[in-house]
């Protein structure tokens, strides 16, 4: 539901998938956004409206995208689609933050995009650890993306993992992703995409800085 920049983008990358796509928006004219080569149905009308949905297809329906300008015209939808029809993965676009986690205790997935967007912005303003790539709801896990020191360099990455009480998701080295073995060397230039309690980061920032100690 929504044929702004969001969903007209969301639904050709999904038919680029494969995927089989319906379009619903109150608005005819918003699906010239889609473009000549969409081939997947567009619904005019109410995307909360039981007829519209079924005309759209719900009932085929494996997943449901809420994405609209309006967060209320979003969560009733989102509810409707998941309560009435069933649709297990349902996401809905909330720029309300507090009211996105409401909902997201609810079982609905939502993407508060004001929060998002300040969070990204911050990430880019502030030094490295004031604010993560991701937290998750509850506060207490996040993620952080740090390059690694020269200090760090050959030592192995058991031994970083031991010492700043994290763990490493994954390694961005020379372009490529690398999931880490017990056997993998930090490198030159390695950025590494660690995870971690909200309470162990100023503990693992400090080991990043002083290096590793000796066994």
């Amino acid at each position: 539901m929504g044929c702004g920049r969001v969903g007209s983008t969301l639904a050709r990358s999904l038919e680029d998938r494969n995927h089989t796509v319906s379009v619903i928006d109150q608005n005819p004219d918003a699906f010239r956004r889609l473009g000549p080569g969409f081939n997947g149905d567009k619904v005019a009308g109410m995307g909360f409206d039981r007829e519209v949905l079924l005309k759209a297809g719900i009932k085929r329906a494996e997943a449901f995208a809420a994405v609209s300008s309006g967060d209320n015209s979003n969560i009733i939808a989102a509810r409707v689609a998941r309560e009435e029809f069933g649709i297990q993965q349902v996401v809905a676009r909330i720029y309300d933050p507090g009211r996105a986690e409401v909902y997201q205790r609810l079982g609905i997935s939502t993407v508060a995009t004001v929060k998002w967007t300040a969070d990204q912005v911050l990430r880019r303003l502030l030094p490295a650890g004031a604010e993560p790539d991701f937290r998750d709801m509850s506060g207490n896990i996040r993620i952080d993306q740090v390059l690694m020191p020269e200090s760090w360099v050959g030592q192995r990455t058991v031994k970083f993992q031991q010492q700043s009480g994290s763990r490493i998701a994954w390694i961005d080295r020379l372009g490529e992703g690398v999931l880490p073995v017990r056997e993998s060397v930090i490198q030159e230039g390695d950025v590494l995409h660690i995870v971690m309690r909200e309470e162990n980061t100023a503990q693992a920032y400090k080991t990043i800085k002083h290096g590793p100690e000796d066994d």
